[in-house]
């Protein structure tokens, strides 16, 4: 099953037309030290002259096939877990790669946190002096917006080690890292992202053209071109050259260029995650978000929040489209720095994600979630399930709460934990209709599970987003 809200334009990722007497080479993607992915079946493809017979060679495999109009692709059978091996490619010529693994891999997309390197994160230093595993492989991808979907990607394989680790995606290594000491595996990440860009940019131009009201925000775009932020041109340029390659999941931190158009988001993010599946042709593999961070001018009164509202984007796609999660970092953030630096968190919780979703594992990886609002008279009585035996108040009396009444206007509210629920009320609302909690940019909110993770933003109001209503 996809996820819905589009109808998907398929977007061929071969179209190189070689000329004969080309020398057999494969795709970028295929370097000494790589890592493939073990249990399902491994694509494996490059050019060649039409015409030409290829044989590839890996692990007591060996399979052939011919070149056509340039290009050729094998499938190996699944692998299993270990290495290094040698994976050998004949035609006219023969290439060698050493060092390869088989393993688990994952690609990490996404915009400036994602992208922020170790080397400026919280405790850099130690970090990278202990980043030394020859068994987790890191694979950056150029950063190159294109026109059309790219048919190579020009990049190399690495072994983990502190000078290789120490420019690389901070939120990537610490999630791999995470992997690594729960699976005992090797692990490979594909880091992909680009600071600043859209979620339309990581769309193919066909999908976002399938969506009706695409047009309509097409102006939103500025410097609609062959940039970053064009849309369809990260696709292209970064993702397309990727697909088919052998994955297990992807991580995904991004939406700070798309809060002005929060109202919008749940549905590109989910054609987006849909488009992604589409192309790799896995099914619906695990898809995980990081939840944005507290961000802007802390408040002491109830306000409308773009930044609210695409948090609540977030979670809406992680409720609404399979296999996919949302990791909260309310309690990680830095109103004062839109790229946080304490970074391990956040990949620490996608890994438990992953460990849930992909692997199957029986661990807690999600924060409290409101299951139901009940009014009492002047009270609200709010239930959470995923409390990790219990809800906690941390660092501090419960705070974050907000309660309003048919006006629509949102007061402070008092909060008291009971168990699995939550009592709240206010003196200046008598007869409330809605609660909402950590509804701001920057929110001061302290509700927690008592396995340590944060209670996602919520509000229990279907009432007129804010930033739709300054889009008319």
């Amino acid at each position: 099953m996809y996820c819905k809200p589009t109808v998907l334009v398929m977007v061929s990722v071969f179209a190189l037309v070689l000329p004969l007497g080309a020398a057999v080479k494969p795709n970028g993607l295929f370097t000494d030290n790589a890592v493939l992915q073990q249990g399902i079946q491994v694509p494996i493809w490059g050019t060649a002259a039409d015409g030409e017979r290829v044989t590839v060679q890996f692990a007591g495999q060996t399979v052939s096939t011919t070149a056509k109009d340039g290009k050729w692709m094998v499938r190996l059978k699944p692998l299993k877990a270990g290495g290094p091996y040698t994976l050998r490619i004949s035609g006219s010529n023969t290439v060698e790669l050493k060092n390869i693994m088989v393993g688990e891999v994952w690609i990490a997309s996404g915009q400036s946190n994602m992208q922020w390197p170790l080397a400026q994160t919280l405790d850099a230093e130690r970090a990278i002096a202990s980043a030394n595993d020859p068994l987790l492989r890191l694979y950056t991808v150029p950063r190159v917006p294109a026109a059309e979907p790219a048919r190579d990607v020009s990049g190399s394989w690495v072994e983990c080690t502190p000078e290789t680790v120490k420019d690389f995606s901070a939120v990537a290594y610490y999630f791999a890292r995470s992997l690594r000491q729960a699976l005992n595996v090797p692990v490979g990440i594909i880091h992909s992202s680009w600071g600043g860009t859209r979620v339309e940019a990581w769309t193919s131009l066909p999908v976002l053209q399938s969506d009706p009201d695409f047009n309509e925000s097409i102006s939103e775009i500025k410097d609609y071109g062959t940039n970053q932020n064009h849309p369809g041109a990260l696709y292209n340029g970064m993702i397309a050259p990727l697909v088919p390659y052998a994955i297990r999941g992807a991580i995904w931190y991004q939406g700070e260029s798309n809060a002005r158009q929060a109202y919008r988001y749940e549905k590109r993010l989910t054609n987006m995650i849909t488009n992604w599946r589409k192309e790799w042709g896995q099914g619906d593999f695990p898809f995980l978000m990081v939840q944005l961070a507290p961000f802007g001018k802390v408040v002491s009164e109830p306000t409308d929040s773009s930044w609210a509202e695409l948090r609540e984007a977030q979670l809406m796609t992680s409720l609404h489209c399979p296999n996919t999660a949302v990791v909260v970092t309310l309690d990680v953030g830095d109103p004062n720095d839109i790229h946080p630096k304490n970074k391990q968190p956040v990949g620490e919780r996608l890994a438990l994600a992953a460990r849930a979703l992909a692997y199957g594992e029986k661990v807690d990886y999600k924060g409290p979630r409101l299951k139901s609002a009940v009014i009492k008279g002047d009270r609200v009585i709010l239930e959470f399930t995923d409390t990790g035996g219990g809800l906690e108040a941390v660092g501090g009396p419960l705070t974050g709460f907000a309660i309003a009444g048919a006006d629509g206007k949102f007061h402070n509210a008092q909060a008291t934990i009971v168990g699995d629920r939550v009592v709240v009320s206010s003196p200046e609302v008598p007869n409330p209709v809605a609660v909402r909690y950590a509804w701001a940019d920057a929110p001061i909110a302290n509700l927690f599970g008592k396995n340590g993770l944060p209670a996602s933003p919520f509000r229990t109001d279907n009432w007129p987003l804010s930033t739709a209503a300054a889009a008319k």
